[in-house]
């Protein structure tokens, strides 16, 4: 039999796993009696941890939120991952930089040695782009949260302008973006859809009433914000993608903004080695070196060139419109070739 202290541990491990656990089989995994396991539940509540009972034939034990904050448990590999996190929360823009490296400084104390080890080889340095951006109150974002989650009416300021009048909103989704943090959300003035910077926003309490939310257009949020940064327009915005598990094609791929021109080429590369270039478009793999690119761009000319930094073979699937652009390029980059060789002619 396990000591004590370590069949505590391997108990709330296993609490942790699952939500209800009959208390048979937490006794049979641990190899004890059912008295034995409650006398060691009995001693995780002294610890801080909420476990409460469930009643039924069976009976169990479930492990509940509370009010303090009980040590926790993790796996190696939950351990490497959390500090990972906390070492790129300092690009979050959300105000909780030192709140992170104390964290972080936590965490690494209490690592086993093999742990601090890998922690200490895997510096992460988060460097951000240069400008001047303002950082997110957390306060501020727990608050537009906790009016997501509820439902609840917003009613806030937004920018400097003290006579600029409220705004009164049916908030949907808080959205990470390029560094910043935005809301988005149905203008009750303005009876339309708006998107606003978290920064801007001074919160006014209390909440409104609580309302049923509205469906976004296209029914998908990263969709509808993509579209929103790459200036889509019309009433109804972008539609949303393709979920049905098939391949997505140039008319799905649309769903990611409203470019004014898209196109869909076959390239003779891996889709792993184009994916991390492509931001909004579409990757997707069709064989060992080959793939299917869908991209978006505001000239035909424009995704051409874009198309051919990738160093492959290009099969145009896509429209014509793209085909002439890759024609008047070609003739265009072998004109610039030929001169270049005339120039170096003595």
């Amino acid at each position: 039999m396990q000591k004590t202290s370590g069949r505590l541990l391997a108990l709330l491990s296993l609490l942790q796993a699952r939500r209800d656990w009959p208390g048979a089989l937490l006794a049979e995994r641990l190899d004890v009696s059912r008295r034995t396991v409650r006398r060691d539940v009995d001693r995780l509540r002294e610890l801080g941890y909420p476990i409460a009972a469930i009643k039924g034939p069976d009976g169990g034990y479930r492990l509940d939120a509370g009010s303090q904050l009980p040590p926790l448990l993790f796996d190696d590999e939950q351990a490497v991952a959390l500090a990972m996190a906390l070492q790129m929360a300092t690009t979050a823009g959300a105000g909780i930089e030192e709140a992170a490296a104390r964290a972080l400084t936590t965490v690494r104390q209490v690592m086993p040695a093999r742990l601090r080890h890998r922690i200490d080889t895997l510096q992460v340095t988060a460097v951000e782009r240069p400008s001047s951006r303002p950082q997110v109150d957390s306060g501020v974002l727990m608050t537009l949260s906790a009016a997501v989650h509820a439902c609840e009416e917003l009613r806030f300021d937004y920018g400097a302008d003290e006579d600029a009048p409220q705004r009164r909103v049916q908030p949907h989704h808080l959205v990470a973006w390029g560094g910043r943090w935005y809301l988005v959300a149905w203008d009750l003035d303005r009876d339309d859809w708006r998107t606003f910077r978290a920064d801007r926003i001074t919160p006014r309490i209390p909440n409104g009433p609580r309302f049923s939310p509205r469906e976004l257009p296209g029914g998908n949020v990263s969709a509808f914000v993509t579209g929103r940064f790459l200036g889509s327009s019309g009433p109804e915005g972008p539609g949303g993608l393709d979920r049905s598990g098939g391949s997505v094609g140039l008319d799905g791929a649309r769903g990611l903004g409203e470019w004014p021109c898209w196109g869909e080429v076959i390239l003779d590369l891996p889709a792993g080695e184009v994916s991390p270039y492509v931001r909004d478009g579409v990757v997707e793999e069709l064989g060992p070196g080959r793939c299917r690119l869908v991209l978006g761009s505001w000239s035909w000319m424009g995704l051409a060139a874009s198309i051919g930094r990738f160093d492959a073979d290009i099969e145009v699937v896509g429209p014509a419109e793209l085909k002439e652009a890759f024609a008047r390029l070609a003739r265009r980059y072998g004109s610039a070739g030929n001169e270049t060789r005339r120039a170096r002619q003595p």
